[in-house]
């Protein structure tokens, strides 16, 4: 895929947030961790349910200086009226952009060729905006928030301990793993 440790590209759209309609580029990503979780399209079956699980931990994410932008190819309207119909995606207080173009989806790679629409994919961004993980599912598996937040917590940790690496199933305040040539073949 050769997309990790890239920088994610420019870019300009219109999101929704918060009930308004805000600007966004990529110069708002830079400077703090972010999540791009791009879904199919809006008013349709496994996206609301994913969108509905971020929702609910994003309060915590912000916490961790984690902003979250969900992407989609409908439009920043299309948007404001999925928020102000359904009951789950009115909880939504993260980003909603719309990529309308294509745009971003493109940059991220995960545009479904002859469709216009997104893959259902998941991008964890550094302060750098560099990318350090990625999860793409298909059409009919949902993601799931909680194993977001792991590896969030993660991809933190390794970048403030250089020299440290957070082995499989790792919850915070667990042990890593200082690799090294004593380490070869004992693990």
């Amino acid at each position: 895929m050769g997309i990790i440790n890239s920088e994610i590209k420019p870019f300009n759209a219109t999101a929704f947030k918060r009930g308004e309609f805000v600007e966004i580029s990529e110069t708002d990503v830079k400077g703090k961790w972010s999540v791009f979780f791009f879904y199919p399209a809006d008013f349709t079956f496994v996206c609301p349910t994913e969108l509905g699980d971020v929702a609910d931990k994003y309060a915590e994410l912000q916490k961790m200086g984690v902003e979250v932008f969900s992407v989609s190819t409908d439009t920043h309207f299309t948007h404001k009226a999925w928020h102000d119909s359904s009951e789950t995606i009115n909880k939504i207080q993260y980003y909603m952009v719309g990529d309308q173009t294509g745009n971003i989806t493109n940059n991220f790679g995960v545009m479904r060729e002859g469709q216009g629409l997104a893959d259902r994919a998941t991008f964890l961004i550094d302060p750098d905006g560099v990318i350090q993980a990625v999860e793409i599912t298909a059409e009919g598996v949902g993601r799931d928030a909680s194993e977001l937040m792991r590896r969030v917590k993660a991809a933190q940790y390794v970048r403030k301990h250089p020299g440290e690496v957070c082995p499989a199933k790792w919850q915070e305040g667990e042990a890593t793993l200082s690799p090294s040539l004593d380490l070869v073949g004992k693990i």
